[in-house]
This record gives C-alpha cells, sequence and structure tokens, in this order.
C-alpha cells in the first residue's frame, strides 16, 4: 500500500472515531466539522466504509456505526478468553457493592476499560467498555503504572485496594487493585467507581476493599497466578 493508501486508511479510521457516546449518528457535515477533513473527502470515506457495513447512512442522509464494527469487536474480546471469566465476576462485586466495576487494561500508552458491570440503582457513573482514559494519578492509572510499568506509586496511602477521588471528575471516586496471571504478572486493574458522596475510602475498611480483594484474588487464580503467591500478596483476612 503506498503512502497515499495509507493516509486513507488513517482517515477513514479517524472518522469512525468521530462517534462518541451522545453523539451517536452524525450529518456530513458534523463528520467534516469534527474531523477537519473536506466535505467531499468526508462523503468518499464514508461511502467506502459504508459498502464495507463499518457505517450506515440512513434515508435522511445522517450516519451512524455499523454492524461490522460489533462483529469485530466481539472478536477482540473473544480473543482474550476473558468474558466468561471476568464478567460474572465484575457483575456480583458490583451487585454486592452496589458500585460500578470494570477490568481496565494498558493499551497504546492509556487504560482501555475492557469489561464492566454498571450499578444496579442510584446514581453511578456510567462507562462503555472500549472506553480509553489516560494512564492518569487516578487509583487505577496507578495500579496499571506501578505493577505494569514499574512505575512508583504516587500516593501516599499504598493500601490496598487504593483510593482516589475527584482526579478526573470532581465528583467521581475509585479504588483499584491490580489482578495478576501467570507468572504473577499483571493482567488488569480491577475497578469499583461511584460518586464521592458514596464511595469514600472509609469503606475500605467497612467491607468493601475486603470484597475487591478476594474478587482480585479469585480472578488472579483463574488467570494462571499461583494461589500461594496471591494469598501472600492480598493478605485476605480470615473469616470468623
Amino acid at each position: 500500500m503506498g503512502n497515499e493508501g495509507v493516509i486513507a486508511v488513517e482517515k477513514a479510521l479517524a472518522l469512525l472515531d468521530c462517534f462518541t457516546p451522545g453523539e451517536e449518528a452524525l450529518t456530513l457535515t458534523e463528520l467534516a466539522q469534527l474531523s477537519g477533513y473536506h466535505k467531499t473527502t468526508v462523503y468518499r470515506l464514508m461511502n467506502s466504509l459504508e459498502r464495507m457495513n463499518y457505517v450506515i447512512r440512513r434515508d435522511n442522509g445522517v450516519y451512524s456505526l455499523g454492524p461490522r464494527l460489533l462483529y469485530l469487536g466481539k472478536l477482540y474480546e473473544q480473543s482474550f478468553h476473558l468474558a466468561s471469566i471476568v464478567q460474572p465476576e465484575l457483575h456480583a462485586l458490583a451487585a454486592a457493592t452496589r458500585e460500578s466495576a470494570s477490568w481496565y487494561v494498558i493499551e497504546n500508552g492509556q487504560r482501555l476499560c475492557l469489561f464492566r458491570a454498571e450499578a444496579s440503582e442510584g446514581l453511578r457513573e456510567t462507562r462503555l467498555p472500549g472506553t480509553s482514559l489516560p494512564l492518569d494519578g487516578s487509583a487505577i492509572g496507578q495500579v496499571l503504572r506501578h505493577w505494569g510499568m514499574n512505575e512508583a506509586l504516587e500516593s501516599s496511602d499504598t493500601t490496598l485496594p487504593l483510593y482516589s477521588a475527584g482526579v478526573r471528575d470532581p465528583h467521581i471516586a475509585a479504588f483499584a487493585l491490580p489482578v495478576f496471571s501467570s507468572g504473577e504478572k499483571l493482567a488488569a486493574a480491577l475497578a469499583l467507581t461511584g460518586p464521592t458522596s458514596r464511595l469514600t475510602r472509609a469503606r475500605r475498611e467497612e467491607g468493601t476493599g475486603q470484597r475487591m480483594k478476594a474478587t482480585a484474588m479469585k480472578l488472579s487464580v483463574s488467570l494462571g497466578a499461583r494461589k500461594s503467591w496471591c494469598e501472600a500478596f492480598y493478605a485476605l483476612e480470615k473469616e470468623e
């Protein structure tokens, strides 16, 4: 493929990136404004994407994402062989804590939300699987950077799960801790997020921390980490 072909592919992918939560349907004009490309370029590329089922053009001329992307997304998910292991544990954790439970991995220098289980009731932070965010100073970012990239922890409080509040959003707090795989290598960050008014640091000592560590240990062992190593790392309190 020549340089012109590579540029065309990159532009087509950039157009797909224009679709975001809340912006699921876009006109040709909106796509041109968001991408910065000329309308004729956008029209030509969107026609190609439509032929390949990556986008759908409605009768009113508005574009939305097509079924081919769902197919590829499912293939990406299945390639990890994780959904059947991780998703049930996230749902159980979300149901027990009434907060949103997520599974984050490092992808292209960012943190990618690969799996998610939303809180069933009350005020909550909604995040779509597939969303990428910076590797920031949040509890989630710190877990991934420390155990995945050997960076020093920023927080003075290193008790697991790590806690942060207001880093990315002033109203959102998070607990996070690492999950390991074979060879005790980082597999992901297991996170719990919710409003700062409800998800406070004190909840770590009120059972939430223990429940998260138990979930992380169960997932780590399922992914190939040694049970004896996990028992020492997570240091679960024995039930009386």
